[in-house]
């Protein structure tokens, strides 16, 4: 089954929920005009990496850190609330796949908890899966939650068996056969990686797993940054691009065959064909007849981590 698939990664309104939204509907209108049934955006686009947990002092710049999280919070989606209406009227309008990473509140319990999500959208216009990433890496803790395993899925669209895994989600091996394990033809990776490191995990994957790999992080230079950001000189200082982007596309044999589109605000086209995913796991099929079940197991608890449990 052949489509072509596009992955976006200009710049969003940095920290601007309203402006970023619209620019989700922006481009794919454009990519689906270009022929494109799947749209992929970076991690945490709507509405901004928080790129400044790596450069503020651990422990220290609290007042900074907070005055910055305010403004990320205001500008994280609610799913609950109809703040992706107009992506998802878009998704339908357009008949195209839509997958889109978030700063994603949570608003049934904490209300301020923010967690970095990836939401997969359907050519009708619905909510296919949510995604929370399972580990924020390093610093990241700082500002999202731990998600858990129910967006954990391979999710059927026309373009083919759909997962996510965002960023160095990518490393762990267990998240990695959980989604090989379900019949998987393409794994999207939001990500705010980039560079020859990232560009061979991403071959391996899908050597590995035998399935499609598009990745992608945000195309970012310091004139996105707003010129209200907190204390924006000293957080970003006389810097052009704080992050090149790296959009690619690679083959189910491990071959890239689009990108890395480095330091370029574009949208990245591929023609892919879904049938190679089945055909490259006929000699290494690690969640089948290469898995010895026999010797090894495997578990994931899928059920919703939830804080509270309200009994009437």
């Amino acid at each position: 089954m052949k489509n072509k698939i596009a992955i976006v990664q200009n710049p969003p309104s940095y920290l601007n929920k309203k402006e970023t939204i619209e620019r989700v509907v922006q481009y794919i209108k454009e990519a689906t005009s270009q022929g494109a049934a799947l749209v992929v955006f970076p991690e945490a686009y709507i509405s901004g990496y928080p790129t400044w947990v790596w450069r503020l002092r651990p422990g220290g710049d609290m007042g900074l850190a907070g005055d910055i999280h305010e403004r990320m919070l205001q500008s994280s989606v609610d799913l609950a609330s109809e703040d992706m209406e107009p992506v998802r009227n878009a998704a339908k309008e357009y008949g195209v796949t839509v997958v889109v990473g978030m700063n994603e509140v949570d608003s049934e319990f904490s209300g301020s908890t923010i967690f970095n999500t990836v939401v997969t959208i359907g050519k009708e216009g619905t909510v296919l899966n949510r995604h929370r990433k399972l580990m924020p890496t390093n610093p990241e803790r700082m500002v999202w939650g731990m998600g858990d395993a129910t967006g954990l899925r391979a999710i059927d669209t026309p373009v083919g068996r759909v997962g996510t895994l965002i960023c160095w989600e990518n490393y762990m091996p267990l998240a990695r056969y959980a989604l090989y394990s379900q019949n998987i033809d393409i794994l999207i990776a939001p990500t705010w990686d980039v560079g020859e490191v990232w560009q061979a995990s991403m071959r391996h994957i899908a050597r590995e797993g035998g399935c499609w790999v598009l990745a992608t992080a945000t195309a970012l230079e310091t004139s996105d940054i707003p010129s209200d950001f907190p204390e924006r000189e000293t957080v970003f200082p006389n810097e052009e691009w704080i992050n090149g982007g790296g959009a690619m596309v690679v083959n189910p044999s491990g071959a890239v065959v689009a990108g890395p589109a480095m330091e370029k605000k574009e949208i990245v086209y591929a023609d892919i064909d879904t049938d190679a995913s089945k055909k490259a796991r006929r000699s290494l099929d690690v969640a089948g007849h290469y898995s010895r079940p026999d010797i090894f197991s495997f578990k994931v608890n899928r059920n919703p981590s939830k804080p509270t449990d309200f009994k009437e």
